[in-house]
């Protein structure tokens, strides 16, 4: 049966140390030089209704180290939900593709593509959630010793899909997701709800960045315009202007505090520049890793599965080219076909 992520409501606490520990692996064996085929010739469909970096270029990369490929589409080229139905997207590129990432504005579109879909769908980013981004800053606080359910996050600025993903780790981790933002920039309060009931962490929103910094173990940011909402840039400037991460707020943390920023940064709005550039900055670290993670969601998600007459087929391990003359022989025959 296919799995999707598209948020940590698929994932249970065991699937979450299972990726950490399949992605340091994989980290691992890269830097060592060891190579992977778990993908071979298998394909991920990569939907952009959103431009982006790090999201295309940590997919793409880890496909092709998997021994995969990918292909870029964007909304040019399907029209979905208005030249095509998701249904009919979803079925038809179910026939060519293993595995398919969408990153969109509307939640909706995702849940309805991967309704549909008999692939596994990933979760590269919707206007409500980032799943793939925290996982990944996750695993880098746990590759820096932080103790997952013990430590304390402060985010610092609008509650947009990433503080929303935080939040939703919290319902997998003992964390303790304090929010500072502006009156009426709050997250997703169904999420902070949901927290509070099931836990195991917990979640605050708050007004003043310094009480949410005060003792954290992480200091968190992010744009405060997300894509989407340039329009509303100037109007946000001067409510954000006091939700900054810098040397003063950085005091007010726990000594050693770990900075983040999911990126791309504007230094000198949410965070400034010797902050950012500083020792305890992680930020670039927290940026490579979102590929040795999404290596690992694909390791789990689509390693094994091949489309047999409709069905999914046991995994089968690579076998080595041989080098003798039937083998070429074998070669030219097929190729001449």
């Amino acid at each position: 049966m296919k799995r999707d992520l598209l948020s940590y409501a698929d994932l249970t606490r065991a699937d979450a140390d299972r990726l950490f520990a399949v992605a340091a692996r994989l980290k691992a064996d890269l830097r060592a030089g060891r190579h992977h085929r778990e993908l071979d010739q298998r394909s991920l469909a990569l939907i952009f209704h959103k431009p982006s970096l790090r999201t295309r270029l940590s997919f793409e990369v880890a496909m092709t180290q998997l021994g995969g490929s990918s292909i870029f589409i964007t909304e040019r080229e399907i029209g979905m939900g208005q030249r095509e139905s998701v249904a009919d997207v979803a079925r038809v590129l179910s026939g060519y593709v293993d595995g398919i990432m969408i990153r969109t504005f509307a939640h909706d579109l995702a849940m309805d593509l991967a309704r549909h879909a008999t692939v596994p769908v990933i979760n590269g980013l919707t206007d409500w959630l980032h799943p793939c981004q925290i996982l990944a800053d996750l695993f880098t606080l746990k590759e820096h010793r932080v103790d997952l359910d013990r430590a304390v996050v402060a985010y610092i600025g609008d509650g947009n899909n990433v503080t929303n993903s935080w939040i939703e780790a919290a319902l997998l981790f003992g964390l303790e997701v304090r929010i500072a933002c502006p009156e009426g920039y709050d997250p997703d309060p169904q999420l902070v709800a949901k927290v509070s009931a099931s836990g195991p962490g917990r979640v605050r929103i708050v007004r003043s960045p310094g009480e949410a910094a005060k003792g954290a173990d992480v200091l968190y940011t992010d744009v405060w315009a997300s894509m989407g909402q340039e329009a509303e840039r100037e109007k946000r400037l001067p409510i954000f202007r006091g939700f900054q991460i810098n040397r003063a707020l950085l005091r007010e943390a726990k000594p050693g505090a770990t900075v983040m920023h999911c990126l791309p940064a504007h230094r000198g709005e949410e965070i400034t520049e010797d902050v950012l550039e500083g020792p305890q900055s992680i930020v670039f670290p927290q940026a490579e890793n979102r590929m040795h993670l999404q290596k690992a969601i694909l390791f789990d998600l689509m390693a094994g599965r091949r489309k047999t007459a409709g069905k999914t087929a046991k995994k089968r391990p690579p076998r080595a080219a041989s080098k003798s003359r039937g083998s070429k022989r074998s070669a030219r025959t097929r190729r001449s076909r």
